[in-house]
């Protein structure tokens, strides 16, 4: 009978652990690396935790990248030692192998200091309760890297507080196509008092290959911009830091689109913040093509139909909202076809102006031998004279009393040309004069040939086609001037 006394009591030491040394109380520590398994030693403790390099103490890898990301509990801050066995590849400013620390859960939060070579950080202090550390190796010159201890402290701004009392049970779980995820109901399913701290979660889970988009239909947090007295988180995949996606303390929180079926939404809000508040609407998603039972939202989501025409927005645009009272819009993109007219209906052309004329007159002598040799239905087809088409061509005085400019070049022309047939012949002009013609006289001024066209609607009928008329003797100089202001016109066009 004794020994069975004995051997009941050996078995129940047994059972409940008895080693001689007290059970480890339950392990709340949030931090997380990635990726997980391939960045050396990870240990997390209740009040602290450890974690090294790749291989440490040995060379570390090439080719590695690691994010560690510490978050302490509320109330909190971290002290972050490292160990003086450290060593990195050096490198000017670290930009190759290097150890970078930032204050705040995200690769944007204030960076505190970038660290190789044999000069270790020693000692750092987070501002809150999150630090996030990468690690970084390149693919040459590899050192034994570090090894590196954190321990949780009372954040400074809360010491006047004294011993705070632990936080209430505060999990919610969600599902379906959709829902709404509100912090009234922390009150509403008596989670906690009014004039208690909360760090609530809500769980959103939807089906398998889905995804979940999050619309924030109110906000407001009572103390804005301290997000050590109150924020509203969002995660990705879980709630472990390292899936922490965004994070929203100040007066604005935008849309969240998350890449797996499992988000999560918190809220922490000391006592004095308890009026912090938010609202939001999460639809569950798959991407397309979509099945037969889901709606296509025209931004890469196919929604449940029941969410079509609901009178809630469920897409990130409303296409599920539109033409509701009559027929629904299609369910899937099509191809845009521009459908044209077979023939051209002249009734639909409305010239907006009428075109201008630019034909020119035409100076050309009637002898040419090689006009004789062209067929004689090319004969009919040329003109006995030049007409011109408007009196701008022509130079008429009918023209120039509008102010037109051409007739006032043509006028210091025959001025020049004047001038010129006193002495030596004047210089034979290139083919294609400039717009601008200088001439020296033989006293010494100069005459300047403006090769300008201003267009005139008044005396085209008066146009004289026997100014075309090229005379011979005195006057050859002038009618050499006046082929090439004609040729300069005609390039302006």
């Amino acid at each position: 009978m004794y020994r069975l006394k004995l051997l009941i009591v050996i078995v129940s030491l047994i059972k409940l652990g008895f080693t001689g040394k007290t059970k480890r109380a339950a392990v709340k520590n949030n931090s997380g690396v990635t990726p997980a398994g391939l960045c050396g030693t990870w240990v997390k403790e209740a009040d602290g935790g450890q974690f090294t390099s790749p291989n440490y103490p040995e060379k570390y890898p090439a080719e590695r990248e690691c994010v560690y990301i510490i978050e302490a509990s509320p109330r909190q801050c971290i002290d972050l030692f490292f160990d003086d066995k450290y060593s990195i590849e050096p490198s000017w400013e670290c930009k190759f192998d290097h150890i970078e620390i930032r204050d705040g859960p995200f690769s944007f939060s204030p960076i505190i200091g970038r660290y190789c070579g044999q000069e270790s950080p020693m000692y750092v202090r987070s501002s809150g309760r999150y630090l996030w550390i990468k690690f970084v190796a390149d693919s040459e010159l590899e050192a034994i890297g570090f090894s590196a201890r954190y321990n949780f402290t009372q954040d400074p701004d809360f010491k006047d507080m004294g011993t705070l009392p632990p936080l209430p049970n505060c999990d919610f779980e969600m599902g379906g196509p959709e829902g709404i995820v509100e912090s009234i109901q922390v009150s509403k399913e008596s989670k906690a008092l009014d004039t208690q701290a909360v760090d609530c979660r809500w769980f959103i889970r939807a089906p398998p290959n889905s995804k979940i988009f999050l619309r924030f239909l109110e906000y407001e947090m009572q103390n804005s911009n301290e997000c050590k007295r109150n924020f509203v988180a969002v995660y990705d995949g879980s709630s472990s830091v390292e899936h922490l996606k965004n994070k929203f303390c100040s007066t604005v929180a935008i849309d969240v689109m998350l890449n797996t079926e499992v988000g999560v939404v918190r809220l922490w809000a000391d006592e004095r913040s308890r009026k912090s508040r938010f609202r939001i609407l999460f639809t569950t998603f798959q991407e397309p093509p979509c099945e037969g039972d889901t709606f296509f939202c025209h931004s890469n989501m196919c929604i449940n139909n029941t969410l079509v025409c609901n009178g809630i927005q469920n897409c990130v645009y409303p296409w599920d909202e539109n033409g509701c009272k009559g027929i629904i819009q299609m369910k899937q993109p099509r191809k845009k076809y521009i459908v044209r007219q077979d023939d051209f209906d002249p009734n639909l052309f409305h010239e907006a102006f009428e075109p201008p004329h630019y034909e020119l007159c035409t100076l050309r002598r009637d002898n040419s031998a090689e006009m004789d040799e062209l067929p004689q239905d090319f004969q009919k087809l040329r003109r006995s004279s030049s007409k011109c088409i408007r009196d701008h061509h022509c130079g008429s005085h009918a023209s120039s009393a509008h102010g037109s400019r051409t007739d006032l070049s043509l006028r210091e022309a025959a001025a020049a040309a004047a001038h010129a047939d006193s002495q030596a012949m004047l210089p034979h002009l290139p083919l294609h004069p400039p717009l601008h013609h200088t001439i020296t006289t033989p006293s010494g001024r100069r005459s300047i040939l403006v090769m300008k066209h201003s267009y005139s609607h008044d005396g085209a009928e008066d146009c004289d086609p026997e100014d075309d008329e090229l005379d011979e003797g005195p006057s050859h100089g002038r009618a050499r001037l006046e082929r090439a202001v004609h040729r300069s016109v005609s390039n302006d066009f």
